[in-house]
């Protein structure tokens, strides 16, 4: 029986093991000696709740799938239909192309063709290597067309202590946070002195319910801490958001929390924060590193 996450490549080095697929170029799994550092899923199951996925040409949601660019009107698919949104890319349910040179690493490739909403050609790769810090991920977008394409990136890897979140500590490097209407779209970044989603210094996430876009980063590691264990996601180049969210709709809740990496918000699209413009033949790249302890 065909398994749905397509061809699976296991990666090894040192006290790390991880399992990636070729539909959606996603993480399946993540352990560091011998503990899971990721909520993945088992083989044979359809990708639940995005985890683990590749988030591109957009990360998030876009609202009502409509945007304007380059002074033309585009509608993408409402992917999201209760809420009326394209949610997540275009990218996580298409099969990648697979190389794994080696035990350690694995690359992924995919053409995105123009199509209906986004009618922009990308060459996308996705990197995949351990080392003795961890998984490290690189996303790569290169403009194969002829017009400038707007673009943004994000992965969405659920990380785990094997604890409800309550009982989970979270560090994260964001001097601003935007509150969310009830579509999942943001707001205005704003401060978060003096509100309860100051993580600045290590907190105890106890019953908050985040699902919110931080930015302002004033440093580079955001950490979910349990005693003397600890998942860091440790961001490098063009990461400037991270997305939190404490999986309360998810069956069971809380037990999980997704540490998204990202180049811009939700609804960059349409709100133009800190979108990236590809010109023709220019290259996007972004990194970040996912390290247990």
């Amino acid at each position: 029986m065909r398994d749905p996450a397509g061809p699976a490549l296991v990666l090894e080095h040192g006290p790390y093991r991880a399992e990636v697929v070729s539909v959606g170029a996603g993480l399946r799994s993540l352990q560091h000696a011998g503990r899971d550092l990721v909520a993945g899923y088992a083989a044979g199951d359809v990708c639940p709740d995005y985890r683990g996925w590749v988030l591109q040409p957009w990360p998030n949601r876009i609202g009502e799938g409509r945007y304007r660019f380059g002074g033309v009107d585009h509608q993408l698919a409402l992917t999201e239909p209760e809420r009326g949104n394209a949610l997540h890319g275009l990218v996580g349910w298409v099969r990648w192309d697979a190389h794994h040179p080696d035990a350690a690493r694995a690359s992924f490739r995919h053409q995105l063709v123009p199509q209906a909403g986004y009618p922009f050609a990308l060459d996308l790769d996705v990197h995949y290597r351990l080392t003795d810090a961890g998984l490290h991920v690189t996303l790569e977008a290169a403009n194969a067309g002829d017009t400038p394409a707007p673009y943004g990136a994000g992965f969405h890897p659920y990380l785990t202590m094997g604890r409800p979140a309550d009982e989970l500590e979270l560090t994260l490097p964001a001097g601003t946070w935007c509150p969310m209407d009830d579509r999942g779209l943001p707001g205005p970044p704003q401060p978060v002195d003096g509100t309860p989603y100051d993580f600045r210094e290590p907190r105890a996430i106890g019953d908050l319910r985040i699902d919110h876009p931080f930015g302002g980063l004033v440093g580079d590691t955001a950490t979910l801490r349990l005693a003397d264990r600890s998942v860091t996601v440790t961001l490098g180049e063009g990461c400037t958001w991270l997305h939190v969210f404490t999986c309360d709709t998810h069956d069971p809740a809380r037990q999980a929390v997704a540490i998204e990496p990202m180049t811009c918000p939700p609804d960059a699209f349409r709100s133009g924060t800190d979108l990236a413009v590809l010109e023709p033949g220019a290259t996007h790249r972004t990194s970040f590193t996912i390290t247990g302890s």
